[in-house]
């Protein structure tokens, strides 16, 4: 019998990041694969990342609905709840072999404690990271419920094995999103019109010479000052008027605040040189990244993905603090004038040479040959 494979995908980047490991599930012969789309990857007003799912060829086995409206630390952590008890009776209906679960969202959590009170091992993709705010302790504590570790680095593989895991249960796989990034440097081109192709918000930019790509987040230790963080981005973008392609932030807490900025300075300036997207499909964004002359925010893809492509990056404020980084990064805080001068500073320099921290290219089919081979077990104890 073909072991049954149960990966849990919540939002625009979880999917992203494991697309490639569910291609390689499904072409190996010896996985099933089931796959449960839940959380802001249902919603609309974050894209409906299950649309793009199912235009890639994947068969969506169950949905979870579990986002409490507000956007802030209490709707965040009863969403986290609300996730864990309906995952839960997924589980019990799919009776998966193993769950597969990614990075360090609060649904990541809920996905890891309610299959491993339901006797049934943990798959964790990108643990052993270092970064600022709630997904440290979330990813840290997904790795002492997870019973296997695909991790994205030696260094996170290092810190996994110090946190007491069994180094047996470790595999350095690299990160599933570089292997798309692989991808889009085969055919580099932007073949595409983002306006036509996804409408979006804003006029239509002349980016065929230079442009920014903008993706930030809000933080959630720092929710409170979501709004004023966004404002020093916005307020660098205008100092520089170049032409910036901003996307909306993901559904933490705060990010009620960094929309609300967004909006006040979209109808206020009435901007000529920035277009605003939700959402669009993982491959057009990654080449929307790779033709760009500076990627801006807090995004885990500058430092990822934008490292293997060489694209500039300048990474604003605390979210990925600690995180591995390439030369192509530039950190800032939350200033407007220091965020303007840095993206001068990357646009000047141009794009640097491929980074292969995060990987190759290959972890999708590695992910899935371990998950095929490895002996699945729930017990586990601290090695000292």
């Amino acid at each position: 019998m073909k072991r049954k494979v149960c990966v849990v995908v919540t939002a625009r980047p979880s999917y992203s990041r494991v697309r490639s490991a569910l291609r390689a599930i499904v072409e190996h012969p010896e996985l099933e694969l089931q796959l449960v789309v839940a959380a802001s990857a249902l919603l609309e007003r974050y894209g409906i990342v299950a649309d793009v799912i199912e235009q890639d060829g994947f068969e969506i086995t169950a949905k979870v609905y579990m986002v409490i409206e507000g956007e802030n630390l209490v709707t965040s952590a009863k969403s986290a709840g609300l996730g864990l008890v309906e995952l839960a009776t997924v589980f019990d209906n799919l009776k998966p072999d193993v769950v597969v679960t990614i990075a360090d969202r609060y649904e990541t959590l809920g996905t890891a404690v309610a299959a491993s009170y339901m006797n049934i091992p943990v798959a964790h993709i990108q643990g052993g990271e270092v970064t600022g705010s709630i997904d440290e302790k979330v990813r840290h504590a997904v790795t002492k419920l997870s019973n296997l570790h695909f991790v994205s680095t030696e260094l996170a593989g290092k810190n996994v094995i110090r946190m007491g895991e069994e180094p047996s249960t470790v595999f350095v796989t690299g990160c599933p999103s570089i292997d798309l990034a692989a991808e889009m440097m085969e055919q580099p081109e932007l073949d595409f019109d983002p306006f036509t192709k996804y409408g979006g918000v804003g006029p239509p930019l002349e980016i065929d010479r230079s442009y920014l790509v903008v993706l930030q987040h809000p933080v959630t230790t720092e929710y409170h000052e979501a709004f004023e963080h966004a404002n020093q981005t916005l307020g660098a973008i205008r100092d520089l008027a170049m032409p910036t392609l901003w996307f909306w932030p993901n559904v933490d807490a705060g990010s009620d605040g960094t929309s609300k900025a967004l909006r006040m300075f979209r109808e206020n300036e009435q901007p000529s040189y920035v277009h605003w997207f939700r959402n669009v499909l993982p491959d057009d964004f990654l080449r929307l990244a790779l033709n760009a002359s500076c990627m801006v925010g807090n995004s885990s893809v500058a430092i990822r993905e934008c490292s293997f492509l060489g694209v500039p990056a300048v990474n604003v404020g605390t979210r990925q603090i600690g995180r591995e980084r390439g030369l192509n990064v530039v950190d800032v805080d939350y200033d407007q004038k220091a965020i303007a001068e840095a993206i001068r500073e990357r646009v000047y320099s141009g794009r640097g040479a491929p980074d292969l921290t995060y990987g190759d290219g290959q972890a999708g089919s590695r992910i899935a040959k371990h998950l095929a081979e490895c002996e699945l077990q729930i017990e586990k104890r601290l090695r000292y």
